[in-house]
C-alpha cells in the first residue's frame, strides 16, 4: 500500500515538473538595431533637428539612400520563438524601420516611422533589372558546359 501511495507521488512530481519546465519568466528575444527606435523617432523635430543632434538621439544610420546621402535609414527588429503551433520558429514580433530625409543645410526635412503593419502595404515593383556585366560570352558558356561534360562523372 505504502509502495502504491509513491508512485503516484512520484507521478505527480514528474507531471508538475514537465509542466512547470515548458514555462518561463521572460520570453526570449533576438535584437537587432537599434532599440526602442518608436520612442526615439518621437523625440525628433521637422525642421529643428540637425544631423548632429540626430546622430545623438539614434545613432548613426544603418545605411543612407544610394541616390540621395541626405537620407538616412535606421531599422529595429526583434525575433522571439514562436508558441506550439509555431513549433518553435522564430517569429517577427517588431519590424520597424524609420527614413529620415535632411536638406542641403542638414536640417531634418521629412521623417517616416514603418511599422510592421505598414511595410506589409508597400507594393514593390516586378521590373527586373538585367546586368550586362556578369552576363557570360558564348565562349565561356561553351567552355564551361565542356568541363562540366567532362568531370561531371567524377
Amino acid at each position: 500500500m505504502i509502495y502504491k501511495h509513491k508512485t503516484y507521488y512520484n507521478t505527480f512530481f514528474i507531471l508538475i515538473f514537465v509542466l512547470l519546465s515548458n514555462c518561463q519568466i521572460q520570453e526570449t528575444s533576438k535584437n537587432h538595431g537599434i532599440l526602442f527606435l518608436d520612442n526615439r523617432f518621437k523625440q525628433l523635430e521637422i525642421n529643428k533637428t540637425n544631423k548632429n543632434d540626430t546622430i545623438r538621439i539614434i545613432g548613426n544610420p544603418h545605411t543612407k539612400s544610394v541616390n540621395d546621402k541626405n537620407t538616412w535609414i535606421y531599422i529595429e527588429r526583434t525575433l522571439t520563438k514562436g508558441r506550439f503551433h509555431k513549433l518553435g520558429q522564430n517569429v517577427i514580433k517588431k519590424n520597424n524601420v524609420v527614413v529620415l530625409t535632411f536638406n542641403k543645410y542638414g536640417i531634418l526635412k521629412e521623417k517616416y516611422f514603418f511599422d510592421k503593419k505598414k511595410l506589409a502595404k508597400i507594393d514593390f515593383t516586378k521590373e527586373v533589372t538585367k546586368n550586362n556585366l556578369s552576363q557570360k560570352s558564348f565562349v565561356q558558356e561553351f567552355l564551361q558546359s565542356v568541363r562540366s561534360k567532362m568531370y561531371g562523372n567524377r
